[in-house]
């Protein structure tokens, strides 16, 4: 707090602003001593039924952390006789409802709120820990990142106004043409363990230039990748680390870390980033714990015609065609999930799946041209393919169909998303319940291997689920 007496010659002026006790101590100190009494009551009225882990386990892990000594030797921990106020210290930060300055302007402009002066403009940053601009790297392809869409929609509904920047790989920016909340995407592999080092000083100034507030990542960070986000001067900067000795040194750079149970992050399924949502969405004074939203994705009118004609070139109409993905292929646009390999079907199966398909016309989705000759081989030459390589225009496709029969792609998250019918083939149940948690809800009919491998999927079985197709055609 020495950085906020400085502003002010007599600390007793402050008063008009700092009259009543925290409940929580500040969320921009690197650690800080909770007081577990008051935060384990309004963490246990908080109630969420997730099939992974529980609250309470949750909280455990949370209150095991013990404070490190190394970040800050002299930092004791919350001033008992502080007292903050309402002026920057409770409630959340407000967004400036102005328009731009210069909308022609492709670097944007400084968005002052109301009420803001220069001379205490961190003042609201480092007593009530607002976030204006906020930078995520993440980790994986299309799925990982299509998972991180509901994380992206809590940060803008805990710091409303929050300017949002995505770095992640060639192939997962591209999921980022279904987001609205990010404000520019580009394309950097954090999973790049030697990346050039033209590369790495060019997208280190990048960041550096924007004045991030918050840096957060998915990648298991070593001491390596904790450097590089310490050196983008960001005031907090979170990240998963190691689960063993690879992760040393690398809390000594980081505000916050989260461990996950395994090497591969994107073994927890749907709920993979939970550890770091509810970090995120934590109860802070007046404002309660903030939820974490449904995934949901948004399309543009153009890829949406453009999708409409590549269907209806194959022989589809609107609304009366099922979408098949999964199809087994060396192409990366396959879009399956890395915690997830065995997650691709070969072209016979689903030419078996596709026979039982009666009132709807299946179309294929190869993610690669030279996959046609094999469909047409199969299936026959008057077989509906289409080829797509973007989850956008995947999304679109899902959303102009009447329902998807998927493996454990992109494909079967996006159904879920539009509020699509969807049946999804996984190699065990296990994995289809960490996928797809509340399939019941999503209009998910979920079938699984009995002997663990998803080649021996039962063909009947999935014939039988393809009844949900029908009552949602009746619907209409």
């Amino acid at each position: 707090m020495a950085a906020m007496y400085n502003l002010v010659s007599n600390p007793k002026s402050l008063s008009s602003f700092l009259t009543n006790p925290p409940s929580i101590p500040c969320t921009n100190l690197t650690h800080v001593s909770f007081d577990q009494s008051q935060y384990c009551s309004s963490y246990s009225s908080i109630t969420r039924t997730r099939p992974t882990r529980s609250s309470s386990s949750l909280f455990q892990s949370n209150a095991k952390k013990k404070k490190n000594p190394w970040l800050d030797p002299f930092d004791d921990g919350e001033d008992p006789d502080m007292e903050y106020g309402s002026l920057f210290a409770d409630g959340k930060q407000e967004e400036d409802p102005r328009p731009p300055d210069d909308p022609d302007n492709p670097y944007g402009f400084l968005k002052f709120p109301a009420g803001y002066a220069v001379e205490i403009a961190s003042l609201g940053l480092k007593v009530r820990g607002d976030v204006r601009r906020c930078c995520c790297v993440i980790s994986g392809g299309v799925y990982e990142n299509l998972l991180f869409f509901p994380t992206i929609q809590l940060l803008k509904d805990r710091y409303p106004g929050v300017q949002i920047d995505v770095l992640a790989s060639e192939r997962g920016k591209q999921t980022y043409e279904m987001n609205k909340n990010v404000r520019w995407a580009n394309a950097y592999d954090p999973d790049d363990e030697w990346p050039e080092p033209a590369e790495y000083t060019d997208m280190l100034g990048v960041l550096r230039n924007r004045f991030y507030d918050m840096v957060l990542s998915t990648k298991l960070a070593g001491l390596g990748h904790a450097a590089f986000l310490f050196m983008t001067t960001a005031r907090d900067k979170l990240s998963y680390v190691y689960p063993n000795v690879n992760a040393a040194g690398a809390g000594l750079l980081l505000t916050e870390t989260f461990t996950p149970e395994t090497l591969n992050l994107s073994d927890g399924g749907y709920y993979m980033y939970e550890q770091m949502n509810d970090w995120l969405g934590r109860p802070f004074r007046s404002v309660p714990r903030t939820p974490v939203p449904p995934l949901r994705v948004s399309l543009s009118k153009k890829v949406k015609e453009a999708v409409e004609t590549k269907y209806t070139n194959a022989g589809a109409q609107k609304g009366k065609y099922i979408v098949i993905h999964g199809i087994q292929s060396d192409s990366k646009a396959n879009m399956q999930s890395r915690g997830d390999h065995d997650s691709l079907l070969p072209i016979q199966v689903w030419a078996d799946i596709a026979y039982e398909i009666r009132e709807f016309t299946p179309v294929f989705v190869i993610p690669h041209e030279k996959e046609r000759e094999n469909v047409e081989e199969v299936v026959g030459e008057d077989a509906s393919i289409v080829f797509i390589t973007t989850p956008g225009q995947l999304a679109a496709l899902i959303n102009d169909s009447a329902g998807v029969i998927a493996t454990n792609t992109a494909a079967i998250q996006l159904a879920n998303a539009r509020d699509k019918p969807s049946i999804a083939l996984f190699c065990s149940e296990e994995k289809g319940k960490k996928f797809v948690p509340d399939a019941e809800e999503k209009k998910c009919t979920i079938i699984s291997s009995k002997t663990g491998k998803l080649i021996d999927i039962d063909v009947e079985a999935v014939s039988n689920a393809m009844q949900t197709f029908n009552v949602s055609l009746a619907l209409v």
